[in-house]
C-alpha cells in the first residue's frame, strides 16, 4: 500500500525546524513518507561568506537537516530576497507538487515579517491549486495530478502579523515527543547562529525556536511544547471538511474551538 504523502515548504534553510518540523516529524511516526523544501537557497544570511560558498554550505547544512528529520530532500529554486510570486517559480513548484502527490502541504503563514515567507505561501498554495491543471505546464514537465491536497499555514515569526497583530492558530500540534529531534535537526544550520544574533537579536536561535514552541504550547493550554496551524480553504484543494492532519495525529491535534466559532460567525 503506497504511503500517504506530506511536504514542508519554506523560504530558507532552517524555516522548516523553527515552526513545521515537529510535526513533520510526528507526521512520519504516523506512515507518511515526508518531504521537505526551501524555496531559497539562503544565500543572503551571513555577514562573513560570500553568496556562492553559503550556497553550498546551507545546502550541506539543510540536507543533514532533512536526514536527521527523515524526509526528502528537495533542491531550491531562489536565492534570499528573490522569491517572488513569478511563473517560474509556480512552474517549479508545480512540478514537486505533481511529483510528490502530497495529501498534506505545510507551507508559511500568509502573514509574517518578511517578503520571502509570504511569497513561498503563496507560490505553495498556488503550486498546489495547479496540480491538477493539466494546461498549466511544469518545469520539468510533469503530468498533472487531480488528488485532494490540503494545505495547512504555519504561525508567523513572533506570532504576530506585519502590523503587529496577533495571529491565532486553529489549530495545535503537541511537538513535545519530538522536540529533541526538532532542536537537533535546527542546529544543523551551524551557519544561522551569527547571522541571526547579529541582524535579528536572537540570543540563540536554537533558544529562540524553544522559546517560541513553549510560547505555542502554553497558547494551547494542554501541551508543554506546540506549533500552531491554520488550515486552508477547501475550495479547489479537497473536501470541505477534510483535516489530513487531525486525522493523522489524533490526541496529539487540537483543535482551537474558539478560532472555529470565530470562522463560522464570518
Amino acid at each position: 500500500m503506497t504511503k500517504p504523502v506530506a511536504i514542508a515548504i519554506a523560504a530558507h534553510p532552517d524555516d522548516i525546524e523553527f515552526v513545521m518540523a515537529g510535526t513533520l516529524c510526528l507526521l512520519r511516526e504516523a506512515g507518511y513518507a515526508t518531504h521537505y523544501l526551501n524555496v531559497s537557497s539562503g544565500s543572503g544570511g551571513s555577514l562573513v561568506h560570500g553568496a556562492a560558498a553559503l550556497r553550498r554550505i546551507r545546502r550541506n547544512e539543510a540536507r543533514r537537516a532533512a536526514a536527521l528529520l527523515g524526509a526528502q530532500y528537495h533542491e531550491s529554486h531562489a536565492d534570499d530576497l528573490e522569491v517572488v510570486y513569478s511563473v517560474p517559480l509556480l512552474r517549479a513548484l508545480t512540478a514537486v507538487m505533481r511529483a510528490v502527490q502530497p495529501t498534506i502541504v505545510l507551507t508559511h503563514s500568509p502573514q509574517d515579517y518578511m517578503e520571502d515567507h509570504t511569497n513561498v505561501s503563496r507560490l505553495a498554495v498556488t503550486a498546489a491549486f495547479a496540480r491538477g491543471i493539466p494546461n498549466f505546464v511544469s518545469r520539468p514537465r510533469r503530468a498533472a495530478w487531480g488528488g485532494a491536497c490540503t494545505v495547512y499555514h504555519a504561525m508567523p515569526h513572533g506570532l504576530i502579523d506585519p502590523l503587529r497583530r496577533r495571529v491565532t492558530a486553529g489549530a495545535y500540534v503537541d511537538t513535545t515527543s519530538v522536540q529533541p529531534t526538532k532542536l537537533a535537526a535546527l542546529a544543523c544550520h551551524e551557519s544561522q547562529h551569527r547571522w541571526l544574533q547579529s541582524t535579528q537579536g536572537m540570543n540563540s536561535y536554537l533558544r529562540e525556536m524553544e522559546a517560541t514552541s513553549r510560547k505555542v504550547g502554553r497558547l494551547s493550554r494542554r501541551f508543554a511544547h506546540a506549533e500552531g496551524w491554520r488550515r486552508h480553504s477547501h475550495l479547489g484543494f479537497c473536501a470541505e471538511g477534510a483535516d489530513p492532519l487531525g486525522d493523522a495525529l489524533g490526541k496529539k491535534y487540537l483543535i482551537n474551538v474558539a478560532y472555529e466559532r470565530s470562522l463560522a460567525r464570518g
